[in-house]
């Protein structure tokens, strides 16, 4: 299977999948459509069915009590009800009767067509109340006695009961008739209903989710279209077919991938000739910088002979040219980041020596407390780890002051160096920005010291390394810089035997000074 394909069954088996959701929706419609029609149907016929079973048989039983029971003597006898009832059993649709009468007052006499199936305890007490109630006489009701149903149920069955009497004088009867045979038969429509609501309700799926498959595959194949655009594959176009609204959408999405692929390659354009100035402009600087420095430094020599009026311009003249080599060389630094050509040499170095030799070399041993055991061996590129503690150190004594704390430690398989100044701290809307490229706290000392560059090159060296800096202010005042460096970098780089990361690019180095 894919991956495509298991990406497609996780989204469709989402909760919140769009295809779900319609399978559903489609379900739920499908569903109550068919309750709906089934119920009614099935209502509809029930009431068809019983009503139809109900009319016959009280239509014949009316007619068999007309021409039976009112053919009997008027003091019938228990064998003349029991004929009675029997004939009025035989002739009708499948129903038993009873018919009761009176010998003598208060000597009722019973006739059954069938003893084991109808006797009198099976009508209800208030059918017959209804049955023996004699009836008002008026222009709305022409006869005394009327003939009176209700549907009941005897041992689980259900059953008609009717009762009526005859008009002067005369038994009065009672029928029963089973309604088992169209319970079976509504039975039977109810599971007929059932399996045609289910079957309803699994076209409806199928339906749905061909519809989802015809919906939603065009807008499957745009959130694809759209993840390869956003993973940085600008020439990813949809093929277009159709004049829909997702067929719209497409071209629409197809002129936005264009546009988008044109404004970054001129971007990127522009970016690389913005880069190779820098780097060209860098390098044709070196070789006037390395004379002005020459003379320079010549000029500093004979400053103290050189008339006191001369002698501050020299003095001047030599700062700031010192100044523009460091900015070209970090220049040159941040362009080879930035064509991706800065290369890591790595080599096996004890922290404590490394960072006692940069602290050494720039007259910082005064100024610096080193918190560091030595015998701690890292694989790192020495060079580079001098860089980012020059520039953190170097920082540290020009904004806080000194003494500045350095301590060096291993956490796990990294190793940390925290840098402490005591100082005012960094002011939180700058904190975001401190390795920023030329981003300076203060606005009004654009000509201060530092370029802006040195902790963003720091950053970029921790970075290469798989490291990173953060900067934050301690609860005891001063800023707080710590650096987090993996003890073996070799395993990120993918270096060979000499300790090169394999990446091609020029390897000049760089003032480690403070920026």
């Amino acid at each position: 299977m894919t991956e495509r394909t298991k990406r497609s069954l996780r989204a469709g088996l989402r909760w919140t999948s769009l295809r779900l959701r319609l399978v559903v929706v489609f379900a739920l419609v499908a569903l109550t459509a068919a309750v709906s029609a089934s119920g009614i149907a099935y209502w509809l016929n029930r009431e068809a069915v019983l009503t139809r079973t109900q009319d016959t048989a009280l239509d014949d039983f009316r007619r068999q009590m007309q021409e039976t029971a009112a053919a009997l003597p008027v003091r019938p006898t228990k064998d003349d009800l029991q004929r009675a009832a029997g004939q009025m059993a035989s002739g009708g649709p499948g129903y038993s009767v009873l018919l009761v009468d009176e010998r003598e007052r208060g000597k009722p006499i019973v006739g059954f067509s069938d003893l084991d199936t109808f006797t009198r305890d099976d009508v209800p007490d208030s059918l017959q109340k209804q049955v023996a109630r004699k009836q008002p006489l008026t222009s709305d009701n022409e006869h005394e006695y009327h003939l009176f149903w209700q549907r009941t149920s005897i041992a689980g069955t259900p059953y008609l009961v009717a009762g009526t009497r005859i008009i002067g004088g005369g038994p009065t009867g009672y029928m029963l008739k089973s309604l088992d045979q169209e319970r079976q038969d509504l039975n039977s429509l109810a599971w007929s209903l059932g399996i045609a609501t289910t079957l309803a309700l699994i076209g409806s799926a199928l339906l749905a989710q061909a519809a989802a498959t015809t919906v939603l595959r065009p807008v499957q194949r745009l959130g694809d279209a759209a993840r390869k655009l956003g993973e940085g594959k600008l020439d990813t176009r949809l093929t277009v077919s159709g004049t829909d609204e997702l067929a719209d959408l497409s071209r629409t999405f197809n002129r936005t991938a264009s546009s988008l692929e044109k404004k970054v390659a001129d971007m990127s354009a522009r970016e690389e000739s913005s880069r190779r100035f820098v780097a060209d402009m860098s390098h044709e600087l070196r070789t006037p910088l390395t004379a002005i420095t020459a003379v320079a430094e010549v000029l500093e020599d004979e400053a103290d002979s050189l008339d006191p009026m001369i002698a501050p311009a020299v003095h001047l003249v030599v700062s700031e040219t010192r100044r523009l080599n460091d900015l070209v060389e970090n220049l040159m630094e941040v362009t080879r980041f930035d064509a991706g050509t800065a290369r890591l040499v790595l080599d096996d170095v004890d922290v404590a020596d490394q960072v006692t030799a940069c602290i050494d070399a720039r007259a910082w041993l005064d100024a610096v407390d080193l918190d560091a055991e030595r015998g701690m061996m890292v694989r790192l590129d020495p060079r580079r780890l001098d860089v980012i503690l020059a520039n953190l150190i170097g920082n540290a004594l020009k904004h806080g002051g000194s003494p500045v704390g350095v301590r060096v430690r291993t956490v796990g398989e990294e190793l940390v160096i925290e840098v402490r100044d005591h100082g005012p701290g960094i002011p939180e809307e700058v904190l975001p920005h401190v390795f920023d490229r030329f981003y300076k706290a203060s606005a009004s000392r654009p000509r201060s010291e530092g370029s802006g560059l040195g902790l963003s090159i720091a950053m970029e060296n921790a970075h290469i390394h798989g490291g990173d800096i953060t900067a934050a202010n301690s609860p005891d005042g001063g800023a707080v810089f710590v650096l987090r460096l993996p003890r073996d970098a070799s395993e990120l780089t993918g270096g060979g035997a000499d300790g090169s990361s394999g990446r091609g690019g020029d390897d000049d180095s760089e003032d480690g000074g403070a920026s």
